[in-house]
């Protein structure tokens, strides 16, 4: 064999050998354990004997309506004091399933709230500028009813992360400091990276900058926008768990939640995020609007409706395949919030 032939051929079994060797060193970086749903309310869990240490108050009404949402909300006998911030989600243009205005205004006029969100960071999105984000939030009939901040427009704050092991700082929406008190409506749906989508990712994804969100999905590693680089070689339960102390960061800054609420309401449910442009069919009956001072509470009650309803298999399934219970999960581990719930039902009172 000839000396340039064979060193052609060694070079090629030295480059199939280490791809070989990466792909298996990424096989066995993406491997996780999946956590297996239990309900959080303390009625089963009395019932089924197990323990809790403490838990939170969820409110829940099944009447979606303004009327609904103002009674869930007074519910929590907060009083938000000083410029109030609304989060939400803008929706992404064409996803019809985002909160609807008419249901938010009046509460969100009550406190001549101002509707915050920040950029997206994803390939495709037209909520990834400033200038086309407003426009979108504009089309959706947001700016009709409250006046609408992209908090990231001007660049990020960096806030830290305390007890967090998969990030040590959260970057979020520079203007986030300019809120006195944040009201946190969202609208509990599936997500086809995190399984599902409430009050944790509306407060982590939701308020990061378009930097902090490359962060989150890829456990701190990047911070440059796409964050479809950063999903593929980043563990499921690393994003999830980037996620629960992305949330834990901005409940701690804003009085380890003394200065927030958290409204999510059930309805118009896909498998798919409000920031999917052509989500899959609703498949799920309305279910309700719930309120809570904790927001792992709220996501745990959401999450157990979702798996006592009757036609909840799909949200199930992909709330599964993502492994989205971790989230709840690692926010247990990191002492932020309870799991464990009473759930009121303000219908029956």
């Amino acid at each position: 064999m000839k000396k340039a032939t064979k060193k052609i051929l060694t070079g090629v079994l030295v480059t199939v050998g280490i791809i070989a060797a990466g792909g298996a060193a990424y096989a066995v970086h993406m491997q996780y354990d999946q956590d297996i749903h239990q309900s959080y309310n303390i009625e089963v869990m009395d019932r089924e004997g197990r323990q809790y240490a403490d838990h939170s108050v969820v409110y829940m009404t099944n009447d979606i309506s303004p009327e609904g949402l103002h009674k869930a909300y007074e519910a929590l006998g907060a009083v938000p004091q000083g410029k109030v911030g609304v989060k939400l989600s803008t929706g992404e243009a064409g996803n019809p399933n985002y909160l609807s205005p008419d249901l938010i205004k009046e509460l969100v006029q009550e406190f001549d709230g101002t509707i915050i969100e920040c950029n997206t960071a994803y390939g495709g999105s037209k909520r990834a500028e400033t200038e086309m984000h407003m426009q979108v939030a504009k089309e959706h009939g947001f700016t009709d009813i409250a006046d609408v901040d992209i908090m990231d427009k001007d660049g990020y704050m960096v806030i830290p992360v305390e007890n967090g092991t998969l990030l040590k700082e959260n970057w979020v929406g520079k203007d986030l400091a300019d809120y006195d008190y944040i009201m946190v409506l969202s609208h509990f749906k599936g997500h086809p990276m995190g399984g599902f989508g409430g009050a944790l990712k509306n407060i982590s994804i939701g308020i990061a900058s378009r930097e902090g969100k490359v962060r989150i999905h890829s456990a701190g590693f990047l911070h440059t926008p796409p964050i479809d680089f950063g999903a593929v070689i980043t563990n499921q339960n690393d994003f999830t768990g980037s996620m629960a102390e992305a949330a834990k960061s901005v409940y701690d800054y804003e009085g380890h939640g003394d200065k927030m609420l958290f409204i999510s309401v059930m309805n118009n449910m896909s498998v798919d995020c409000d920031c999917v442009s052509s989500p899959a069919a609703v498949d799920m009956n309305d279910i309700g609007i719930l309120a809570s001072l904790d927001p792992v509470a709220l996501d745990q009650a959401c999450v157990d409706l979702i798996y006592e309803s009757h036609d909840g298999h799909s949200m199930t399934e992909r709330i599964e395949r993502q492994n989205g219970i971790h989230i709840l999960t690692h926010a247990e581990e990191i002492g932020f919030g309870n799991r464990a719930y009473e759930l009121v039902r303000l219908d029956e009172e």
